[in-house]
């Protein structure tokens, strides 16, 4: 999906109601130095220069949305003391409806207090109520869901532990919002995943994924493996998983997989990152986005608040510039295969006509330039496979390449004419052309169609060789030798 089509996403995004589930709690930041021991201990002394206040929990959810301009409802529980009146107050600022906030009698409102010095947290304190809540709360807040839910284009369920998502209020609302044809994005916590089956999907990290199905994710196989299972045990329309710096993972039904590189350029902290994926995931498939879009535009926010300093949001003009930056930074276009794979056969769903190529392009001349033209115009988009530089020493010799792997991608990369570059260090791209399945499959004027390695695998699903005329004259290894020439005669 283009830039264009997220920005114009990005712009629906104040036409979607959303109703937010989940714990509520207050974020207490505490800023300041530590430059001394403690006489009475041997801990630091936190001289505090400066206190911040924020929302947490299912409130940074809603904090999200604000950002973003995202209309929103509330459906949580809070104490009757100081802290919960400070809650709903902070809620209520932003412009949310808070009319689903229950009060129970004898609850600790949560909040916790983070302190912080040299950017690193040196301390945290919690004060809150982690039973579940009581039956009369329960079922007034499903009497107010069951009310309100078709106001609503989507529900997101904030689950932190701290007692609000029990069974039966989980599940009733998971009912109420199907029968209004709602999706339902959940967050989840804890190890038993039962309580929300039949939402839409729902976005454990890695971590958590993995004791929630009972299987050590440490493989690219253990992800398919723990996805599929939570994916059907769960009936779920998709499973996310989280992997941190790797993206996240999408499993479908039919055993469909995508992997969703991260967007993030620097990494301060991830605290309050799931916050951030799960509200533009779920607008964003309110607007009617195919799930791996949401997917990507959800890493694009997440990149942004990664960047920041504590519990961060996203604003929509932070997303477009972190979508800018990738469309074009050139490494977006170098992958490697594994990312490849999942890019091609969705292209490729969208009937686009995929050309492949290959050479080792060490020293990139007018021949090269014209013969890659060329190339593209044989279909849709070209798709390059980049001899490494222990494969050109196998098949050149140890005094080749001139130009490293990395450097000639990044070369090749700049060109109009190129879409993916693809890295492979076997002696042929046999393995390349086998994953990919071109249309067509691109070689110079120095080969005959029977030569041409991988062209069996290609024919076989109607694809076609095609072989492009080289610009006579026009070779790295003449430059190289003209190079030398003239450093003799001089």
């Amino acid at each position: 999906m283009t830039y264009r089509t997220f920005e114009a996403a990005l712009k629906r995004f104040p036409n979607i109601h959303t109703l937010v589930v989940g714990d509520l709690m207050i974020d207490e930041y505490l800023w300041g130095n530590a430059e001394r021991i403690s006489p009475e201990a041997p801990v630091p002394v936190v001289d505090v220069l400066r206190e911040d206040t924020r929302l947490g929990g299912a409130g940074n959810v809603l904090h999200n949305l604000a950002a973003l301009g995202v209309p929103s409802a509330v459906v949580g529980v809070v104490g009757n003391d100081d802290n919960g009146t400070v809650l709903r107050n902070m809620i209520a600022a932003l412009g949310v409806d808070i009319s689903g906030i229950a009060v129970q009698n004898g609850r600790r409102t949560s909040r916790k207090t983070r302190v912080m010095a040299a950017h690193q947290q040196m301390v945290r304190i919690d004060r809150e109520s982690r039973e579940p809540i009581e039956a009369s709360a329960v079922d007034l807040l499903l009497r107010w869901v069951t009310a309100h839910i078709s106001r609503f284009q989507v529900v997101i369920l904030s689950d932190y532990g701290k007692g609000l998502l029990t069974q039966e209020l989980t599940q009733g609302i998971i009912q109420q919002a199907r029968l209004a044809g709602v999706p339902i994005f959940v967050d989840p916590k804890g190890n038993d995943y039962s309580l929300y089956r039949g939402a839409t999907t729902i976005t454990p990290n890695r971590k958590e994924a993995s004791l929630a199905s009972g299987i050590a994710i440490h493989s690219p196989q253990t992800l398919q493996q723990a996805g599929e299972k939570l994916l059907h045990e769960l009936d779920l329309e998709v499973m996310t998983i989280t992997r941190s710096e790797e993206g996240m993972s999408l499993f479908f039904p039919g055993g469909a997989v995508e992997h969703i590189p991260t967007m993030a350029r620097e990494v301060f902290d991830v605290s309050g990152a799931g916050d951030t994926v799960i509200s533009v995931m779920a607008v964003a498939h309110a607007c009617g986005l195919p799930f791996v879009d949401c997917a990507r535009l959800a890493n694009a926010a997440a990149g942004v608040v990664v960047g920041k300093l504590g519990t961060s949001v996203a604003t929509p003009e932070e997303i477009l510039e972190n979508l800018r930056w990738e469309q074009n930074h050139l490494g977006a276009k170098i992958k490697d295969l594994d990312a490849l794979v999942p890019i091609v056969e969705r292209l490729k769903q969208s009937g686009k006509k995929i050309v492949f190529t290959n050479g080792c392009f060490d020293i990139l001349h007018y021949g090269h330039i014209t013969y890659l033209q060329d190339a593209r115009n044989q279909g849709d988009l070209l798709i390059l496979g980049l001899n490494s530089d222990a494969s050109i020493r196998r098949l050149k010799g140890e005094s080749r390449p001139i130009i490293g792997q990395d450097e000639r991608a990044h070369v090749l990369a700049a060109l109009e004419c190129i879409d993916y570059v693809v890295i492979f260090d076997e002696d042929t791209p046999l393995r390349l052309i086998e994953a990919i399945q071109p249309y067509r499959l691109a070689k110079g004027g120095d080969y005959t169609p029977d030569k041409v390695v991988g062209r069996e695998v290609v024919e076989a699903h109607g694809g076609e060789v095609v072989i492009i005329p080289f610009v006579e004259g026009k070779s790295t290894t003449g430059i190289i030798e003209r190079i030398l020439a003239n450093r003799h005669e001089s």
